[in-house]
């Protein structure tokens, strides 16, 4: 008689690693949801510094650095469910997933550096503010390589689309690898998996990935991602600029 246990682990794997990936995308979109509430929440701040309420200013950065930490805890969520879906494997004793969960996410959380106060975001929050009334000029406490070094700073792996040559920025229907993290062109990375040539792998140079069509999407995070870039694009030529102004009228 054919034993079971094999299709029975396989079966198992697959609800885990489906429940994961369910969990795992819902929590990509309360991070996306966090993103836009503090890119609203430095609008808002950038008009009360217009209108010089420096109180309400000073309550809505707090409140980026508690959305900041809140962001950090989603992350870690993220990649402690991803890691045990990924990971696990069936075995003849019941998997205790709690604890399981548990241990990844402490782990996860201890080998972490992030430090709100030191937060590209809150930077950006921040420099939109100083901007306000000192545009051009530096923020204190900074030099021209801190600027350029955040300003460089973003969660995208690859800048264009390495099969179309477009930036990011400009692509139409961009998509992400959930394993390496690479950003395309929707159309042409999906004709590219399919070619005999490619045998599916990443056209980054150097990445070793196999790319497979149902793990190639748009995550929530994404075009936020892409708009937070365009975004920090346009404030980086508009305070060139205003530095070429000032230099004329030094001049």
């Amino acid at each position: 008689m054919a034993s079971t246990s094999a299709p029975r682990n396989n079966a198992a794997y697959g609800r885990i690693s489906s429940a994961a990936s369910t969990l795992n995308s819902e929590n990509q979109t309360l991070i996306s949801e966090i993103r836009k509430a503090m890119n609203m929440m430095r609008e808002f701040a950038v008009d009360l510094e217009g209108d010089n309420e420096s109180e309400m200013v000073k309550e809505l950065e707090d409140g980026v650095i508690q959305l900041l930490k809140a962001s950090d805890e989603c992350t870690h969520l993220s990649n402690a469910i991803q890691s045990v879906g990924n990971e696990y494997q069936p075995g003849e004793e019941l998997t205790n997933f709690s604890k399981l969960f548990d241990d990844k996410f402490k782990n996860l959380k201890a080998a972490s550096s992030s430090n709100p106060e030191k937060h590209p975001w809150l930077r950006q929050f921040r420099e939109a503010i100083w901007n306000v009334h000192h545009a051009g000029q530096l923020m204190p406490g900074e030099e021209q390589e801190d600027i350029v070094m955040t300003s460089t700073e973003c969660n995208l792996l690859n800048i264009k689309c390495p099969l179309t040559g477009k930036p990011v920025t400009e692509l139409s229907d961009p998509v992400r690898s959930m394993d390496c993290k690479h950003i395309y062109e929707k159309k042409p990375i999906m004709q590219y998996i399919r070619s005999n040539a490619s045998q599916g792998r990443c056209p980054i140079t150097g990445c070793p990935k196999i790319l497979r069509q149902d793990r190639v999407v748009c995550d929530p995070l994404l075009k936020i991602e892409i708009d937070e870039m365009r975004s920090m694009a346009n404030q980086s030529t508009r305070a060139d600029v205003i530095e070429d102004f000032t230099r004329l009228e030094e001049d």
